[in-house]
């Protein structure tokens, strides 16, 4: 059996290691420069850039190209990208919409939103999946459940089911309008 592809130099073992190190460090203070948000999944354009951050960092470590130095400038203008669409989507409202997504209600107390659930391509077994993840045993401890901007759902609930839900809660929730 020919074993040559797990083989390697120590030439190579040690760019590896200097890439590393070097992306690591990056890493670390654009992170620190830019902030905590860097790795948030408040929008989905922070996870898209979350995305590409780890594709630049995986493959600076593990090939030759990018080289380096080449990567830490990609590196270095994704964080601002970041921060300037951050900041930019404080003050317009254009900007705002565009990198924005809203966040979608699927349930209504013990009502599914089928209109919604489709529109978010969310299956009855993914709905039920996350309401057992929450710990719902009983329908109508629903107060809503909410399809965020991330793409993540978040189930309001309460085990005392007269229990009122406040509306700030669901405030520019799509669907929640009463």
């Amino acid at each position: 059996m020919d074993l040559s592809w797990i083989n390697t130099s120590w030439t190579a073992v040690l760019m590896v290691f200097l890439s590393t190190a070097g992306i690591y460090i990056s890493v670390i203070v654009f992170t620190r420069i830019a902030g905590l948000r860097s790795f948030s999944k408040m929008s989905s354009f922070d996870f898209a850039i979350t995305v590409a951050i780890g594709s630049v960092i995986a493959s600076t470590i593990l090939a030759k190209d990018p080289p380096l130095i080449q990567a830490i400038v990609a590196l270095g203008f994704l964080y601002l990208f970041q921060i300037g669409v951050a900041s930019l989507r404080g003050s317009s409202s254009i900007m705002s919409a565009l990198v924005n997504n809203k966040p979608l209600l699927l349930m209504r107390d013990e009502t599914i939103l089928e209109h919604n659930l489709k529109e978010a391509k969310v299956t009855h077994s993914d709905l039920r999946a996350k309401l057992r993840e929450a710990n719902v045993t009983q329908l109508n401890q629903v107060k809503a459940v909410v399809m965020e901007a991330t793409g993540d759902v978040s189930v309001l609930h309460h085990k005392d089911a007269d229990h009122e839900l406040d509306d700030i809660l669901l405030k520019e929730v799509r669907g929640w309008e009463n």
